[in-house]
């Protein structure tokens, strides 16, 4: 049935991709959602229905994930816009959905599915008229194995999403070359990180980034890399590539989180623990880790005895540089006027924290559950300051870095 499917979809992307004049006429620009006519309801016999209104049609495939299970639906392309999660999914049998930019020019749907379902029916309506679409499905309850059996993204040279764009490996430099910095602005694309409102993580995360690249190019003395520049999704195992491909000096990974728990507030900085230093610490870390599974990819694990052991000696070595980046930047920050929060230095095991040879930090600039911290976000003056802060914290380390250095190396 699954091979069925994936057939069924190539073909329509061949019809869509190379024209039919029955049904490409008038098509232009994004395929636009109908969020009240789409919905994700129960269906007979304990299965599940998926029902996605389109104003036209657009070549399409999917696929399931396991571990967890997962329905992964990618489009070319469709503006979600006016749909929620919550609206959407009305059944218990699928937990979550996320759905927005995967990569440029792809749209993808994820549903966290509560137990294994298995694609039972697929079909593309169109009306002959208007042009709208109706894409249809059915998912029915089948064991573990068997969904396991057939889960996996399907590779084609048709379908194959493009990669995140790559930095090519820089030739070595002097010791007192530029400090080079990667700016990770968190989340993106189908992933928008904490909400409030209309404002999302991912756009303010973006703009700090810039703005911060601009801040550090003007000053002199940094070269500096952003992991995505703008709207798509990039993985937390690619954001930690691109560093190692560009040989940087540190990682800053950007974030401005939510916390429904406590009064959560004022800047934080991070560094890689394997348990996390508090109850917050460890859910933060949770929430960016499990919307990399919604994102519809798993994290790798695939470490050997061998590199285990590699890698304790490079941590070894680069742990206590990241702690006093850590502290650097917190003092930076500080002596702008922050706000900091009252514990600014945490530990938590963030995925993007951890190449072992680069110094790396992930900075919670502030909550958006916080109301203080969200005017503070959105005021251009308020992160101009944040970012000279950063700045004064990535000079300061530098500038005793080298000199431990000199001393190690005496």
């Amino acid at each position: 049935m699954s091979r069925f499917l994936l057939a069924l979809a190539l073909v329509l992307a061949q019809i869509f991709a190379f024209g039919n004049a029955g049904w490409t006429q008038g098509f232009s620009g994004l395929a636009r959602i109908d969020p009240e006519a789409s919905r994700v309801s129960d269906a007979g016999r304990a299965g599940v229905s998926v029902e996605l209104a389109l104003s036209q049609g657009v070549p399409y495939r999917l696929f399931t994930l396991a571990e967890p299970p997962r329905l992964v639906l990618d489009f070319q392309e469709v503006d979600w816009t006016g749909l929620s999660a919550e609206t959407l999914v009305q059944t218990d049998k699928v937990r979550e959905a996320a759905f927005g930019t995967y990569v440029p020019g792809w749209s993808r749907l994820v549903l966290a599915l509560a137990e294994p379902l298995a694609v039972a029916q697929a079909d593309l309506r169109l009306d002959e008229v208007t042009g709208a679409a109706r894409l249809s499905l059915r998912l029915d309850p089948v064991s573990a194995e068997a969904f396991a059996a057939t889960a996996g993204a399907p590779r084609d040279s048709r379908w194959d999403l493009p990669d995140p764009a790559v930095i090519d490996t820089l030739p070595e430099r002097a010791p007192d070359a530029p400090l080079r910095v990667m700016i990770d602005p968190g989340h993106g694309g189908i992933d928008p990180g904490a909400e409030a409102g209309p404002v999302t993580e991912k756009a303010l995360m973006l703009v700090f980034a810039r703005e911060l690249r601009d801040v550090l190019l003007r000053s002199g003395g940094f070269e500096v890399l952003l992991t995505r520049d703008d709207d798509r999704f990039v993985s937390l195992e690619q954001r930690v590539a691109l560093a190692h491909r560009a040989q940087v000096d540190v990682f800053i990974s950007l974030h401005a989180d939510s916390l429904s728990e406590g009064l959560a507030h004022g800047a934080t900085v991070y560094l890689l623990a394997e348990e996390a230093s508090d109850v917050a610490s460890a859910k933060l870390a949770e929430r960016h880790d499990r919307a990399e599974l919604l994102s519809g990819l798993d994290l790798s694990s695939t470490d050997d005895q061998v590199t285990d052991i590699l890698l304790d000696l490079a941590r070894a070595e680069t742990a206590p540089r990241a702690e006093a980046l850590a502290r650097s930047l917190v003092d930076g920050m500080t002596q702008q006027g922050g706000p900091i929060n009252r514990r600014p230095l945490r530990h938590a095991a963030f995925s993007v924290l951890k190449a072992a040879d680069i110094p790396s930090v992930l900075v919670e600039l502030g909550f958006l559950s916080s109301p203080r911290d969200l005017r503070n976000l959105q005021d251009a003056e308020w992160r101009e300051g944040m970012a000279l802060g950063i700045r004064n914290g990535l000079r300061n380390w530098r500038e005793a870095d080298l000199a431990r250095k000199a001393l190690v190396r005496q």
